[in-house]
Parts: C-alpha cells; structure tokens; sequence
C-alpha cells in the first residue's frame, strides 16, 4: 500500500544509519525525496540507493543549523518538486563533557545543531506548507536524553531536552495550519554496536573505564525490557506511521521507541534473569544500511 502516494519528504541528517533508511521507508510508501545532510558524500549515497530502488530523489549538502541553508534548500525543494509535505530531521552533533569541564563553543554547538537545526527546520518548511496550503507532518528524532540525566552528557542532553518541548510547542502553534509535529525517541541504537563499540565485544581484555559516567552496552542490553537495540526500521516504521494519514488527528506526541526502557521501574534489569547478553547478542547481528541486512558483525 502506497501510504505517502504524491507526497513529497525531506530528510534533515540522511547517512546510511537512520537518517538513510527512513528516507528509503518513506520512499516505498510512495513519497518522492528530498535528502539532506552536511556531509555531501552521504547524501549522495543515499540519493544514490533510492534511486537504485526506482525512487524519485533528490540531494542538497546543507548545515541545519544555518538559516541561510536551510532557506536555500527548502526554496529549492519547492522549486523542484512544488511541494513539502514531511520533514524528518535527523540532524545533530553531540559533545561529551562533565559540567566542570564544559566547552562554551562545544556546548553551544550542541545546542545549535539540535535545538536550532529543529526550529529552523520547522520554520521554513511550515512556511512552505502553509504557502501552498498543505497539511504536513513534521517530525524530529529524540533520544532518551530528552528525557533524563546524563553524565558527561549534560549538553546532549540539554540540546534534546530543547527540542522536545520546542517541538510541543510547535505543534501548538501550528496546530490551526493543519500541521502536525511530533517527535520519536529511541534509545541506544544497535548500530552503535558496528563502530565505537565492537571493542567492547570482542576485545577479551576490555575493562571497564573508571570514569563515573561510563556504562557498557551489556548494561544496556540487560536493561531494555523487550532484550534488543532499536533498529534504524524500528524509527523508519514510526516516522511511517507518523508521516501518513493513520496518524492525522495526533500532534505534540512522542513516540518512544526503545523496547519499554522509558516505562520500567529504574532499578529493575530484566536481563539479569534472563540471560541476555551482549556477546551472544553480537554473534547474531547483521549490519544493516537503509534497513537492508549485510553481513553478520562478527566473523
């Protein structure tokens, strides 16, 4: 079923992870592309798969955060196509620091390529919508660090914590255009498990560092109820769902997609009971890119 038939989607932070596959969810569901993404290489990639699929798509490198590029790369979306009806921003760049160590420059740059990239996003793609009366449907991806305290993570998770109560506000405000926004929060995604992780997996000597803010994703795992990492499809299903007109009378919500992480008494590690672990876990991983399975993790 073509949900998004005739519908015309931009992505705000298009890499082959999450960003690269809801594009290509939103593509199947009929929407024609717009992809957008500070590194040119990755937007390219993406533009490059959809097209492969037999998709309608098109890329533009643009700092979300800059006013002038994001202006520029709506005016020329509506040049091309006529028309926005989604937006999915993705966008972000993240510090980790200690508050007593905090990086005025790092931490504003946070806060910008969040909290900043999303209102701006939302400012001039609502403007489109409204200029050509459409009733779209914006949407920004979260993180659990919208939702709670983070060690060594208080510009993250200030900048999301932004975004979140930017976006319910928006959705007020725009609620009388006919324009939804909402927001989805995963928790730490599995693909984090394919880069700066895998040596916690398979290095037999790995430690534990003994800085306070550390967890491992075995700590992880052990906590999320329903035993697995969201998937890059697990947020392109939601962005779907929110997207199309199954989702017309719902606005300033937040989808959490994270296995029940959010919901269960803090204290509580179902893992710890069931076994789960996260070397057993990675022996059955395959790498995904645009939600399409490849090769297992490990060898």
């Amino acid at each position: 079923m073509k949900r998004l038939k005739n519908k015309v989607a931009m992505v705000f932070g298009a890499g082959p992870n999450i960003g690269g596959t809801v594009a290509h969810f939103l593509a199947r569901e009929g929407a024609r592309l717009v992809v957008v993404d500070i590194d040119q290489a990755n937007a390219d990639k993406t533009v490059e798969f959809l097209r492969s699929k037999g998709s309608e798509a098109i890329a533009f490198t643009a700092d979300s955060a800059r006013e002038d590029q994001v202006a520029h790369v709506v005016a020329e979306s509506l040049k091309h196509y006529g028309q926005i009806d989604i937006v999915f921003n993705a966008s972000g760049k993240i510090h980790w620091s200690p508050v007593t160590e905090m990086d005025v420059a790092k931490w504003q740059e946070c806060l910008m390529s969040y909290s900043t990239a999303g209102m701006l996003t939302t400012k001039h793609a609502a403007r489109a919508m409204i200029a050509a009366g459409r009733r779209g449907s914006i949407i920004h991806l979260l993180s659990t660090a919208a939702h709670f305290g983070e060690a060594s993570g208080a510009a993250y998770t200030a900048a999301k914590g932004a975004l979140l109560n930017f976006s319910r506000s928006a959705a007020m405000d725009l609620a009388h255009n006919g324009i939804r926004v909402n927001t989805i929060t995963p928790c730490g995604m599995e693909h984090n498990l394919w880069g700066q992780m895998r040596d916690e997996i398979v290095d037999p000597n790995f430690r534990r560092p003994e800085r306070r803010s550390f967890y491992s994703r075995d700590d992880f795992l052990k906590s999320i109820p329903l035993e697995r990492f969201p998937r890059a499809s697990d947020i392109a299903w939601a962005a779907v769902f929110l997207a199309s007109e199954e989702s017309s009378f719902i606005t300033g919500a937040d989808i959490p997609v994270d296995g029940g992480l959010r919901f269960k008494y803090p204290a509580w590690r179902p893992g710890d009971s069931t076994g789960v672990n996260i070397k057993d876990y990675a022996k059955e991983l395959r790498i995904t890119r645009f939600g399409e399975e490849g090769e297992k993790l490990l060898p």
